[in-house]
């Protein structure tokens, strides 16, 4: 039996968790799913997975080899491209992982535009706004917005998105409208707990940094949480430009303080360091440059 397909099937299993999803996965049967990797099991003498009733685990063994096998893989179906001088377009599955807001907002259209490009190969996104660990989540790229500290991983800056501070006109008509950062410590504010310091909101005023501090009655871990109480006059919101695309009622939404630079921040891909990017990888990062430049609602 074929090595590739054995690593194949354990790679399916241990990013889906199941053989029923990893045959999904591959376009093959469950039965055939779990032969494979039980032959690959026997030919390095190791278990690789602790299978249970309701779920497949990586064993140790099982955890070193899907830190490398995914990349192994990719470089393979590189080099089957290459050897048909890319006759075959690009092949195979991106495993991509996104803020959520962002992800639906974005990054999901923008996947769209490149598969009709590249008909032949498949995605796999996750969204969270948890930083996910590329390496044990077998994913190859990952958008990020802000600065990172992270330093196991590779970033590539794709562009800049935007905030805006906005509020319904029935909530400024009862409460009246702010015009400098300092009134809106006098108004409720929907405090995202997503950002740095969601209590502080920071703008530039005449190449100035200034702070506001701010309170509010709802608390939310969700940019379009915000859009949407904002848009029910329940307070002031200060969200990323992008959260507010498509939104039903971002529309009659008011945008505050015209005379304020509103903060933002890099929106950047990483991906693990140390090893070679697939080719069908480093066109989607080229594709996403390209495609974030020619976006203005960022």
């Amino acid at each position: 039996m074929d090595v590739l397909d054995q690593l194949r099937a354990f790679v399916a299993t241990a990013q889906t968790g199941s053989f029923t999803a990893a045959a999904d996965q591959l376009g093959i049967s469950n039965r055939l799913t779990s032969k494979y990797v039980a032959e690959l099991e026997a030919r390095l003498r190791v278990r690789l997975l602790q299978r249970t009733t309701r779920k497949v685990g990586l064993t140790p063994a099982g955890e070193d080899l899907f830190a490398r096998a995914p990349a192994l893989l990719d470089e393979f179906d590189d080099l089957l491209t290459d050897a048909t001088k890319g006759e075959c377009g690009l092949t195979g599955t991106i495993r991509i992982a996104a803020p959520v807001i962002f992800g639906e907002t974005y990054v999901i259209g923008m996947i769209g535009r490149f598969a009709q490009a590249n008909p032949k190969l498949a995605f796999d996104l996750r969204l969270s706004d948890k930083f996910v660990d590329l390496a044990s989540d077998g994913i190859d790229l990952a958008f990020r917005l802000g600065h990172s500290d992270t330093l196991t991983v590779k970033s590539r800056k794709l562009g800049s998105f935007r905030s805006a501070v906005v509020a319904s006109p029935d909530y400024l008509e009862r409460h009246g409208t702010p015009e400098y950062h300092e009134d809106l410590s006098r108004h409720t504010c929907i405090v995202d707990t997503n950002r740095k310091s969601p209590r502080k909101w920071s703008f530039v005023c005449d190449g100035a940094e200034v702070i506001a501090d701010v309170q509010g009655r709802f608390h939310v871990n969700s940019a379009r949480a915000a859009v949407q109480l904002a848009a029910e006059g329940m307070g002031i919101a200060y969200v990323p430009r992008f959260a507010l695309d498509g939104h039903p009622g971002a529309a009659r939404l008011v945008h505050l303080l015209k005379g304020y630079d509103c903060d933002g921040g890099p929106i950047n891909v990483v991906y693990l360091e140390g090893r070679t990017l697939p080719r069908k990888v480093r066109a989607l990062i080229d594709f996403a440059a390209e495609d974030i430049r020619d976006a203005d609602r960022l």
